[in-house]
């Protein structure tokens, strides 16, 4: 059976934006489907988020796919240090800070380090790095930063915002469609 990860950002949760009817998609599609709850705001810190995964690690293997939004993405690149996987997914993403001192308190343990690039891209059979054009709190040159260490080009989509509900995303096609095609 095919595995899928789905990662929330900071200040979510799985059931919110797209997370739910993805979940439902993939699973549709034969996918065994896990969408960790981690602790954010509070007690948010990438030991703690790396604590909850371990439970899951178990059903991790070479044909896992992960899919990352916001905050997931610098977990998932994280994780990529350590695991390997088919396809990682990263949707509006950063590995530095935001320049909002709100979330870049809450978001230091996760970028405040140094990734092994080398390790990440060697792990991970493909990536597809999402970002808008008018992302209010992820500007589109975080997205540049990962696709140069990536190596990867980046999927923009029009006015998505931070594809969340706010923006309308509690659905999100050209997401399954890059998954199932």
């Amino acid at each position: 059976m095919k595995t899928a990860y789905i990662i929330h950002g900071a200040y979510g949760n799985p059931k919110e934006n797209w997370i739910p009817w993805l979940k439902i998609e993939l699973e549709k599609r034969d996918f065994k489907v896990f969408v960790p709850k981690f602790p954010t705001p509070k007690k948010q810190t990438l030991n703690n988020w790396l604590k909850v995964f371990k439970k899951y690690e178990k059903f991790t293997d070479e044909n896992s796919i992960f899919i990352g939004h916001s905050l997931g993405v610098a977990f998932i690149l994280t994780l990529l240090e350590k695991i390997k996987i088919k396809s990682a997914y990263l949707v509006a993403g950063f590995i530095s800070p935001l320049d909002n001192p709100e979330f870049d308190r809450i978001n230091k343990t996760f970028i405040n380090k140094k990734f092994n690039w080398r390790k990440i891209r060697d792990n991970c059979h493909k990536f597809y790095l999402f970002h808008s054009d008018n992302d209010p709190y992820v500007p589109l040159e975080r997205a540049k930063e990962i696709a140069r260490k990536l190596k990867v080009r980046i999927i923009i989509i029009k006015n998505a915002g931070h594809f969340n509900k706010d923006a309308g995303y509690t659905k999100f096609p050209d997401l399954i469609n890059k998954i199932t095609h």
